[in-house]
């Protein structure tokens, strides 16, 4: 029992317990704020996702594990846009800008954004947990080779009983130093273990649920083929126009038309009508004049 409590004992089973401790609590804080994640994204399903946008946006922008990249995986969200247009019976209705476009689009796949590094390993000091196997094995051969050189400096040969006495020592030393080599090894072996189950427990499958999540709330399409869409719709869009164009000069024939006959046409006939009564009663007052003896004209035809 008392070579348990040698120095290079405890603190070999103190650095073990520590990175286990350690460990344990990066773990549960990633594994925390994945399960709060995959709370937010279960309440929304990919149907309704575009009418609560707004919602699903404030709730991701609030978390602040996740804020920063959601505003980059949202910059390259793409959405249903409509335009308004006239049908037939002359009322507004309204048209998708592309007809293949019905729910919210991401032209990059949500795991180049959403994957291990992002969400677990750069959440606490991976490199340290990576490297902790390692570090625990070379604890072994550090206090054995330390304790067995420790142990040959107390060597004494001087006299039979302190050659006695040192060769006890240095056998309960190489029995310290081999139980450290074990130790060690022993515990570099535990924590390989125990890491993979708390890994895959706590960090992997939570993972996996929201990957598979936010895949499943928006459509993955290219960013050329987005623009092929927007193309097809364009060209739509320019044969309507064209058509318009067309049939613009007889539409604004039709319309002049249509108001010199009722607004122009009216006007001119009232100011025929005026200016015979006019002349109606210039006649009147030239039959009501008396006659110039001289010329035998009268004054009205003298005036025009």
């Amino acid at each position: 029992m008392k070579i348990l409590f040698d120095p290079a004992i405890i603190i070999i089973v103190a650095i073990f317990i520590s990175i286990l401790v350690y460990t344990y609590r990066s773990y549960t804080f990633v594994n925390s704020n994945l399960l709060t994640l995959f709370g937010i994204l279960s309440k929304y399903k990919k149907s309704d996702i575009s009418f609560r946008f707004g919602e699903f946006d404030s709730a991701m922008s609030k978390m602040q594990f996740i804020s920063g990249l959601w505003h980059e995986f949202k910059s390259t969200l793409v959405f249903s846009e409509s335009v308004a247009v006239k049908n037939q019976e002359k009322g507004v209705a309204y048209r998708n800008v592309s007809q293949n476009i019905n729910s919210i689009q991401t032209t990059v796949d949500p795991l180049y954004f959403f994957d291990e590094d992002a969400l677990v390993t750069s959440r606490y000091n991976s490199k340290f947990i990576a490297v902790a196997p390692t570090l625990l094995t070379g604890l072994g051969p550090l206090f054995t080779f330390l304790n067995v050189a420790i142990a040959f400096t107390r060597v004494d040969f001087a006299t039979q009983e302190s050659t006695i006495s040192s060769v006890s020592s240095l056998m309960s030393s190489m029995q310290i130093a081999a139980l450290c080599s074990v130790l060690a090894v022993s515990a570099s072996l535990i924590y390989i273990f125990l890491d993979k189950i708390y890994y895959n427990k706590m960090c992997k499958l939570p993972l996996t649920k929201i990957q598979e999540s936010i895949s499943a709330l928006f459509d993955s399409i290219s960013s050329e083929k987005f623009l092929i869409e927007l193309l097809k719709e364009t060209k739509i869009q320019n044969g309507n126009l064209t058509g318009l164009l067309n049939a613009l000069p007889n539409q604004i024939s039709t319309e002049f038309d249509k108001c010199l006959s009722k607004s122009l046409i009216p006007y001119m006939e009232n100011m025929l009508f005026g200016i015979n009564n006019v002349n109606k009663s210039v006649k009147d007052i030239n039959i009501t004049l008396p006659k110039n003896g001289n010329s035998g004209e009268d004054v009205v035809d003298k005036l025009f």
